[in-house]
């Protein structure tokens, strides 16, 4: 998932001229391809293009919409081009709206474009770029040992019917964030299930520390199915089988999660208005010292760190609770980008080198060290150094990940049965057995009505 804004700042390189400009987070349906490509891409130059010397080597294509931090590609690129003197990267900027982004290349490479070579595209897109043809089995070319470098659970995230299409370039993930400051004036510990953080939550409102114990993401949007997946692995529930062609979801374990959710709401643990919530309400409400808990993404802990926000120093970070008997972590949704590449590429080796060196220690030091971002390379997460580079870099390797379920080319269909009908009972509209039969029966139509 992409850690999308309402609006994003975009700086656009013309003549060696930095415009900055607001982008609107709408797509852009109804326009045609041409229109679409000049309104979502803007292509950057600068002197990484020059010509290889004496003519030699080849230029790729990379299509990658902006990274959180200014200067992340174009560091990247930088680095890459000193390693491998006879490929250049010619660095594509597609929008900041990833249904944009994912309308763009799908028309370009649907019309046997051979650029982009390489593109950056979300975690939930392999099977459906795998479906319609849009990528290339990278499964075919690196070897088992290459997907090993990878933390645990997101080249299952990038699969699809056991190929591998996406190469996990960074990562999110959902995160636990606290009060420090009133767990210690309550004597309280950092809760690691379900259970005691909704009992530390009320002993905090009941002392009148804090008007709200747990804030997250409850609107009817992807966010909720983020929010939903992590409480269905908790507590041992599937949405699909393993090959994405059958739903599971109708479960005693299913039911239980939503019925969890729901109570946090009923017994006061969270507002009633969460279940209107995106992630920017979430942090709104915890920044502004109204809540003790939160489940937010990477970027919540910069974001509350900010002057002028009132926890600034405050704060602390753990993996996601667990419910009761689980002595590890709970499990956290994943989130972030991948690399792909286009099937219709002139220069797939070099395709293949490029994303080989983007995921290799070098790289993802880059992008941890000085980017802040969370890599993927299993390794540098573990780095003492890295560690040390703030709260969430200290505690990812310890993470559990879990997939969405966009195994299946219909996901979108999918997500949204999940987070209407959920939201639909965390409102109180419906019961959760409701949520989850309702739910059940949506997804299994459309992948009956897709012969899937």
């Amino acid at each position: 998932m992409a850690k999308g804004k309402a609006n994003v700042a975009t700086i656009i390189v013309i003549g060696g001229m930095s415009v900055l400009g607001a982008v609107s987070g709408c797509g852009l349906f109804g326009a045609g391809p041409s229109a679409q490509r000049k309104a979502a891409v803007v292509k950057q130059s600068g002197k990484h293009h020059r010509p290889l010397k004496g003519g030699k080597g080849v230029t790729i294509d990379w299509a990658a919409s902006p990274i959180t931090q200014t200067g992340t590609r174009q560091t990247m690129v930088r680095a890459f081009e000193r390693s491998h003197p006879n490929i250049r990267v010619k660095l594509t900027t597609m929008s900041t709206n990833t249904d944009t982004t994912r309308t763009t290349l799908s028309t370009e490479i649907e019309g046997g474009s051979a650029t982009p070579d390489v593109y950056m595209g979300d975690v939930i897109w392999p099977a459906q770029f795998a479906h319609s043809g849009l990528a290339v089995d990278l499964s075919k070319y690196f070897a088992h040992g290459f997907w090993s470098r990878f933390a645990p659970g997101l080249v299952t995230g990038a699969s699809y019917r056991g190929k591998v299409y996406g190469a996990p370039f960074f990562m999110d993930a959902g995160f636990l964030y606290y009060r420090k400051d009133l767990l210690s004036k309550a004597g309280l510990s950092v809760p690691h299930t379900w259970q005691q953080l909704a009992s530390d939550a009320k002993t905090l409102q009941a002392k009148h520390l804090v008007r709200y114990g747990y804030v997250w993401e409850g609107a009817s949007y992807e966010g909720l199915t983020c929010d939903l997946m992590e409480f269905l692995a908790d507590s041992g529930a599937k949405v699909l089988n393993a090959a994405g062609t059958k739903v599971t979801l109708n479960s005693p374990q299913a039911i239980s999660a939503v019925a969890f959710m729901r109570s946090l709401i009923t017994r006061g643990v969270s507002p009633a208005a969460v279940s209107t919530y995106q992630e920017p309400d979430a942090m709104n409400a915890f920044d502004a010292g109204d809540a003790a808990f939160m489940r937010n993404w990477d970027y919540a802990w910069s974001n509350s760190q900010t002057p002028g926000t009132k926890v600034v120093g405050k704060v602390g970070v753990e993996p996601m609770p667990a419910f009761a008997g689980d002595k590890q972590p709970g499990y956290s949704c994943i989130g972030g980008w991948d690399l792909y590449v286009n099937p219709h590429t002139h220069h797939l080796k070099q395709a293949l080198t490029f994303i080989r060196w983007m995921t290799s220690v070098p790289a993802q030091r880059i992008l941890a060290k000085k980017y802040s971002e969370v890599p993927t390379n299993y390794a540098v997460q573990r780095e003492a150094s890295v560690r040390r580079k703030n709260p969430v870099l200290r505690i990812v390797a310890r993470v559990r990940l879990i997939a969405r379920p966009s195994s299946t080319p219909l996901y979108p269909q999918l997500s949204q049965a999940l987070y209407q009908n959920v939201n639909a009972a965390l409102t109180g509209q419906i019961s959760p057995t409701t949520a989850i039969s309702r739910a059940s029966r949506e997804i299994g139509a459309d992948l009956a009505g897709r012969g899937l």
